[in-house]
Order: C-alpha cells, then structure tokens, then sequence
C-alpha cells in the first residue's frame, strides 16, 4: 500500500495523539487511581478498534484497487477490441507479431501471426511506408512507427470518396479554336464550303454533349467551354479524341481545319482559370495549333499536335514586327543578341543577322558567345577575321558586367531562359525580345516586350532575313553577313529538303542577290574525317523498335559533339523503313543528349518534351545531366512504350 494512504492512520498526529492520552490517564491516576484504570482500559479498546480498522481499510482498499485493476484491463482489451483503427506489431523479419481484431477485419484470413506482412498488404513492401494504400474496394491511412515497428490502420475511404467526388466536380474552363477557319473551303464553292463547316459544327457539338461539356460559341471560329474535373479525366484518357475527329474530317481539302483547344484546371477563382485557359490556348496556337494545351498544376501537358501547321505567316506581321523591333533598338544605349546553349548555325545565323540591324539603327550591338563547337568552327573563325564583327563579340561573363537597365536583350532561336548561353542575363535583363522558329515549349521568358515566334517557319535565319527587308534605310550586306543566314537557312532545311516553304526560297533568293556565297556556304559545312568515322560507329550500334522506330547509341566512353548527335540521327533517317530516328551520346560537357528525327507521322516533339527536351514535329532534342547512356536509352524506351501502348501522339 502507498505510504501516503498508510500515513493517514498511524503518522506522527497518531502517535501524538495516543501519547497525549496516555499523560493524561497518568495524570488522572494521580488524583484518582480507579478512574485512570477505566480510561486505561478504555485507551487499549480504542487503540484495538484503530487496528482493526485500520486493517479492514487495508483489506477493502486492496480489494477495491484489484477490481479497478481487472476492470481497467477488461476497458483496456474492450477498447482494443472495437478500436476503429487497426494496430499491427511487427518483428525483425517483417511478420506480424500481433494484430487487433480490426487487422483480421481488413484482410479474409483467419490466422495473421507469422505471416510476412507484405503477403498481407503487398503496398507494405519492406522499407516502404505510403501514406494511404488500397485494400479491397476500400482506402486506409497508414501511420507507422519503424523505431516500434508498429503500424497503425484508419479507415479513410468515406473521406476518399468525398475527396474524390469533390474533384470530379470541380470547375474546369476551356476554350476551342478552329484553326484555319476563315481559310477552309478554299477551292470549293459556297454550298460545299457550307456544309464542310456545318460538319465540323455539329462534329464539335455532338462531341461536347457526349461528354456533358458546356459549349457556347462566342466568335466566328472561338468557343467557350465548361465542364467538371471528371469529364476532364475522360478527356485526358481519350486524348482529346475530337482532334482527330475533325482533321480526318477535313484532311482531304486544300486547307484543313484543325482545332486547338487550351484548358485550366488550376486557379484559386473562376477569374484566375479563365486567364489560365486563355493562356494555354495561346500556347498551342503559338506551338502550331491542331492540338490541346492542359494547363494542370505546374506544367503543361499536350494532346496531338500530329500534322504540321498550315502556314499563316504573313509579310504584313514581318513588316509590322521589323518597325517594333527597329523602334525597340533605337529607344536602347545597347543591344545583346544571344542564342542557346551549344549553338548551332541557324542561331549564330540569326545572331548576325540581328546584329546587323542594331547596326542600321545606329546604335551599339554585341553577340554574346561562349565556347564554340564544331558545327560552328568555320563561321566563329570568319567572324574572328572580321574586323568589325569580332569586336562585336562577347563572353557570357563579360556581358552580365556591361548589362545594365537600358540594355536589349533580344534571343534567337529560342525562347527558354533555361536553354540560353547565359540564364543569369536573361533574369537581370528588364527588356527581352524573342525571335525563334520552334513551337512554343511550357518554359518561356517571362514578360518579353516583343515576341516574333513562328513555328511555320523553316529557320530563324529566314525569319531574320525576312526583318531586314523591312527595316529602315538603305541595306547594305556584307558577304560574311549574307552567307551565315543562308548557312543557317541551309542546316535547317537540310539543304531544302525539309520544311522549305514558298517563303524559305524567297529568302534564300534575297541573300543570293545580296552577295550570299554558295562555295563559302559549302565550306562552312564541311566535316573532318573523325566526326564522319564516329557518326558511323553510332550508327552501327542501331536497333529498331516498334518495326519503325531507330534507336542508335554511342559508346560510354566515347565523347560527340551536338552535331554529330544531330547528324547520325538525319543519316537514320534515311534509311527504308524507318519513320523515326533516336541517337543517344555524351557530349563533351558531360551531358547525355538525344537527337530525335521523324518523317512526320510520329510527333519527335513532343516525345522530347516528355524527356525535357523540345523542338518540332519532326526533329526535336533533350539533354540529361548525371545520368548513364543506358539510363538515358531506358527512359526513352519507357516514353515510347507509353505512346505506342496510348496509340496516339500527346
């Protein structure tokens, strides 16, 4: 018994007050012996009933202590037992040591004990805890103790459902544009132009009713869409099945329609997604159109974009952007022109080209330039014996020092920051100007005061060559600036042999008469003998998947240069029977890159997308860092393998 219970009947007061007693019957006895005798005898009943008492408290005390202790217990067990939440002790080996009722509840077996516990919740694999897992067609919450080796189950599939069914009805806003619509039925006459857009209206209708969408149109060729998370998700799972719907629809007429359609779910208010979705569907006019843009989350994720884009490239808009451009320079104390990471000659090209109308602006002009490469060895050389342009050079670092608030910024042939020679410039410069042939990517320079993006385009030096025309005063052009833009121009195409418009000839044919030299283009792009014998070697190690798909790579040891990469995966190619080709090398930075080329029924671009890469429809790339070749062919294979398996291009 506790000394603080056992003190409450013979403490110190106790032992006072029976000492006190016994002075007092002595003092009694001295006066009167008789009455002493009485109060002794009374004196040891009451310290005998104290005794007694005392031990009666101790009896029924230990007894009641007993029963509270076994009702506690039973409380304990009973609680245990009709516990909502599910207790699993495990020991060294990962099997159960004991289990709750609850447990046994959760899985059909009777008998638990000794049972590795990942037979019995195979998510439960050994050194893995999930927060939530399935079992059944119900949803637990996982909470696990490893220092106690303990689990600990609650039933959360009531509060799963709801989650779920709230998202299923969240809000998701959209916009659909029909691309190419004022230029459709060229070639037929009124009444069958009628009835091809009738079509494609009721194509689009029954559509947006078959999946409960919202749809109101509110131009000629625009519609406002509404619908719930849910009918998103079956989108998503369809592919956004509707482009394909009205392209095969139309495929046969001098024009096509083709929609581009850009949808947000993300967005704390109606407001806020309604911008987001206006924002992607400009991103997949801006990629070329014929495709969906899915703003979700922090990215961007693309159905279709299968065909090229029809070429809406005016000379109007390249007038309209040469004045901005030429005003933006002038209103400028100085102008950097800088292109992406391991240039190429359509990007050094363009560069030159710029740098000449900096030049007719009367303002001051630099090309800011890292370390070269191969596939531009010959062009850096002749700027270097060029008097006035290798004084227009500079080094990345020297242009984050001479950068300041009046400074322009103007990239070519790209629009993402991260791709740049020089990332840190793009963020301290305030005023950017894009000029890029590519399809718009999820990245892109933030706030640009002026952005001259044209996926139809074969180059960004025909883009370029198509400013200067435009530009004011009398053009004057040197040969080394003519032959670099007809040299990007050239690498691009691939001699005209890809992408090559009405508008890349004309372009070619207006640096031709401005002094572009043919055998100085030539020149420029001659190889070495040991670029040749390597490209060959990657092509050696080649296999084919999908019965159309070449996928070559290099040697772990061997280092490429981004032009060879490039230049093996053209070789591919051409050869029969193959629609795509994929090389696979470590360049000399240390990075792993992957050149994608395809004939144009597979959608290379967005395949490197995938991989953080980009690009067009049928030539693209990416670049990994700190990752093997096999790792890298691995990650390819997966991509693929999603695609095939989705049977349609995202």
């Amino acid at each position: 018994m506790p000394n603080f219970i056992t003190k409450r009947w013979h403490g110190a007061h106790m032992v006072f007050a029976m000492c006190f007693s016994l002075i007092l019957i002595a003092l009694v006895a001295i006066y009167r012996w008789e009455y002493a005798m009485v109060a002794l005898v009374v004196f040891f009943l009451l310290a005998y009933a104290l005794v007694r008492a005392e031990q009666e408290f101790r009896k029924d005390f230990i007894h009641y202590v007993q029963t509270l202790s076994q009702r506690v217990k039973g409380a304990n067990q009973a609680a245990l037992d009709g516990l909502p939440i599910g207790i699993l002790l495990y020991d060294r080996e990962n099997h159960v040591a004991w289990h709750n009722p609850f447990i046994k509840g959760m899985t059909a077996r009777e008998s638990l004990v000794g049972l590795p516990v990942s037979d019995l919740f195979p998510a439960l694999s050994e050194g893995e805890s999930p927060e939530k897992m399935d079992v059944d067609d119900r949803v637990f919450e996982v909470i696990h103790q490893a220092e106690e080796r303990l689990y600990f189950f609650r039933d959360v599939t009531r509060l799963e459902r709801l989650r779920t069914q709230y998202e299923r009805e969240q809000t998701v806003i959209g916009f659909l544009h029909m691309d190419n619509f004022d230029e459709a039925g060229t070639g037929l006459d009124d009444q069958e132009r009628t009835l091809l857009l009738t079509n494609v209206n009721a194509a689009v209708t029954r559509w947006a009713q078959e999946h409960d969408i919202s749809l109101r149109r509110f131009d000629t060729d625009k519609f406002f869409m509404v619908m719930k998370r849910g009918t998103l998700e079956r989108l998503k799972r369809n592919r956004f099945d509707i482009l394909d719907v009205v392209r095969d629809m139309t495929r046969r007429n001098q024009i096509p329609i083709t929609l581009s359609i850009g949808v947000a779910s993300i967005g704390a208010d109606m407001v806020e997604r309604t911008h987001a979705a206006e924002a992607a569907l400009d991103i997949a006019l801006a990629r070329g159109g014929d495709q969906a843009a899915l703003q979700e989350g922090e990215r961007v994720v693309f159905f279709g974009g299968k065909t090229n884009a029809v070429e809406k490239r005016t000379r109007v808009r390249a007038r309209v952007i040469s004045y901005a451009l030429s005003n933006l320079i002038k209103d400028s104390e100085q102008v950097m022109i800088m292109g992406h990471d391991q240039p190429d000659m359509d990007a050094l090209g363009s560069a030159i080209g710029v740098l000449k109308a900096v030049e007719l602006a009367n303002r001051e002009g630099y090309i800011v330039l890292g370390e070269s490469n191969p596939s531009i060895d010959g062009l850096v050389k002749a700027m270097e014996e060029d008097e006035v342009i290798r004084e227009r050079i500079l080094s990345p670092e020297r242009a984050l020092q001479q950068a300041d608030a009046h400074t322009l910024l103007i990239l070519v042939d790209t629009h993402k920051p991260s791709m740049t020679i020089e990332p840190k410039l793009v963020e301290k410069s305030e005023r950017v100007v894009v000029i890029d042939h590519h399809r718009r990517g999820e990245e892109f320079v933030r706030d640009p005061v002026l952005v001259y993006l044209e996926p139809y385009a074969s180059s960004t030096c025909e883009l370029v060559t198509e400013l200067l025309q435009y530009q004011e005063g009398r053009l004057n052009m040197d040969k080394l600036e003519t032959t670099a833009l007809l040299a990007g121009i050239v690498v691009d195409t691939k001699s005209f042999a890809f992408r090559s418009g009405s508008r890349t000839f004309e372009a070619a044919s207006f640096l031709r008469r401005h002094g572009a030299d043919l055998a100085m283009v030539q020149s420029l792009l001659q190889e070495d003998l040991d670029r040749f014998v390597k490209r060959a070697e990657i092509v050696k190690n080649t296999e084919v998947v999908y019965d159309k798909m070449a996928i070559a790579v290099g040697e772990e040891t061997e280092i490429y240069d981004q032009l060879v990469i490039a230049q093996a995966a053209d070789t591919l190619l051409n050869m029969r029977g193959v629609g795509a080709s994929f090389v696979i090398g470590k360049r000399e930075d240390g990075k792993v890159a992957i050149s994608a080329r395809s004939q144009g029924e597979l959608n290379v671009q967005v395949i490197m997308e995938e991989l953080g890469g980009g690009g067009h429809l049928t030539h693209a790339a990416t670049q990994f860092e700190g990752i093997s070749l096999g790792e890298a062919r691995k990650r390819l294979l997966d991509v693929l393998k999603q695609k095939e398996e989705g049977g349609d291009d995202e």
